[in-house]
């Protein structure tokens, strides 16, 4: 499920945000992502992906501890 987690968030941040259990950054996220996609014609989706994959490690790390 990690991995596929990781997958989403190339795709999908907020989804992925919100799988990884912080539903409110997740809405915050979305309400922000989808006029950046918008208006910067995808610019600004690599920001997004790397704020998933800093939420997801997170949540793996305090799930091994």
């Amino acid at each position: 499920m990690r991995i596929m987690n990781y997958l989403l968030a190339l795709l999908l941040p907020p989804l992925s945000i919100l799988l990884a259990g912080r539903p409110i950054v997740a809405i915050v996220s979305f309400l922000i992502w989808v006029p950046a996609i918008i208006f910067s014609g995808g610019l600004g989706h690599p920001a997004f992906i790397v704020l998933a994959w800093i939420i997801i490690f997170e949540r793996n790390r305090d799930r091994a501890t």
